[in-house]
């Protein structure tokens, strides 16, 4: 059979559209793998943009850090900012009873004067409302040379002194801050300190019998104990002496000025014929210090006779109280040192001897011999039934 032209002419046509469309593909592949850059850019470009991924993580970290510290920053001085104490400038009051008002108009009119002590005066003064108030002004300062600090910290401490409840402690009820000072409020107690009560004793004004004694002395040793073992944390009295003793209508003790040292630091400086000798030497004070002024005013009310009577500064006497007592001890006229006026009955003087063994301990010139007020508090009341 005969092969037709215009069918061959198809095919070749075909062949050669074939052909070309196929180098024009062979074509577009050089030029596109001509046009790509070589593998050393592609590893460069690699390293670039991990360098800058990573710059740019390590840069959010620090700037998160650096934010959140300044934020924490800012939340702790709004907080310390929130809870710091303002200084109170008026009559700061934990009473009810008492009026803010009231109190600071009967203190800016002349009060009673009641007393005096080298720390301040005592004054009596009476409110709008009728209630009756002891007043004691401290004048140790200027106000003006104070720090804000400083400041701070004396009123957190008479917040504290507040706080403290106890039937053998008078409780702070008010304070007013004034210039050259402050003035703190107690209850109105009449019938005085126990340095009033036994120089009416002495004057033969009032009889002090040894039941009355010995409920004052258990009375001092219980607020002591309520002090060095109950507060938390441990409170000292530094300042414990008959002034500071207030007695009610039936003669129970209870404690004034409890910790106004840590107030005014003179307090634990000044010598007196009350203070233990590791006062008076280093001005170092603990417990132990509290229980020999205890000792001092034992012995007093043992014997009758104040400890700064120049009695004790003979050389008869051995130079003080404890020492005078020790003496009679050691030689078994221990009898002789009590007072006259409370002998009585045989049990009640066995009583007053053992008690004198007491406040000699109390009085020994180093701190480790002395009890402790929890170990006094057991010795007296055996001695009665309180």
């Amino acid at each position: 059979m005969e092969k037709i032209p215009g069918i061959c002419g198809c095919k070749v046509l075909s062949m050669v559209v074939l052909f070309i469309f196929y180098l024009n593909i062979i074509s577009a592949q050089c030029s596109s793998r001509m046009s790509q850059p070589p593998l050393e850019f592609h590893v460069q470009n690699f390293k670039n943009e991990f360098r800058r991924i990573s710059l740019s993580i390590l840069f959010g970290i620090i700037t998160g850090l650096l934010c959140a510290f300044l934020f924490a920053l800012l939340v702790r001085c709004f907080i310390k900012y929130i809870n710091s104490t303002p200084i109170l400038r008026g009559p700061v009051v934990f009473y009810l009873r008492i009026p803010s008002k009231t109190l600071k108009s009967a203190l800016s009119n002349e009060p009673q004067l009641l007393g005096s002590s080298p720390s301040g005066k005592y004054y009596k003064a009476v409110l709008d409302n009728g209630l009756t108030v002891a007043v004691k002004r401290l004048e140790l300062f200027d106000d003006s040379s104070q720090s804000k600090a400083t400041k701070k910290k004396i009123q957190q401490e008479l917040k504290a002194l507040s706080c403290l409840r106890h039937r053998n402690l008078m409780s702070l009820r008010a304070y007013v801050r004034e210039s050259s000072g402050y003035s703190l409020v107690y209850d109105y107690v009449p019938t005085g300190s126990l340095e009033d009560v036994t120089k009416r004793a002495r004057e033969n004004q009032l009889e002090l019998t040894w039941e009355i004694r010995l409920r004052i002395a258990v009375g001092i040793v219980k607020g002591l104990h309520y002090l060095h073992f109950t507060c938390d944390p441990k409170r000292l009295h530094y300042n414990l002496k008959p002034s500071n003793v207030i007695l009610d209508a039936e003669f129970k003790p209870r404690l004034a000025d409890c910790g106004l040292a840590t107030v005014i630091p003179s307090f634990c400086r000044a010598a007196s014929g009350y203070n233990a000798p590791e006062c008076i030497q280093n001005c170092r004070y603990t417990d132990k210090s509290d229980v020999f002024s205890f000792g001092v005013i034992l012995g007093a009310l043992l014997t009758g006779r104040d400890p700064l009577d120049p009695f004790f500064g003979e050389a008869s006497s051995g130079g003080s109280l404890g020492q005078w007592l020790r003496h009679l001890q050691q030689v078994g006229e221990a009898r002789e040192a009590l007072d006259k006026s409370i002998l009585g009955e045989e049990m009640e003087e066995g009583e007053m001897l053992m008690a004198v063994r007491i406040a000699v301990v109390c009085l020994s010139d180093m701190p480790a011999d002395r009890p402790s007020s929890d170990e006094l508090v057991s010795m007296l009341t055996q001695l009665n039934s309180f």
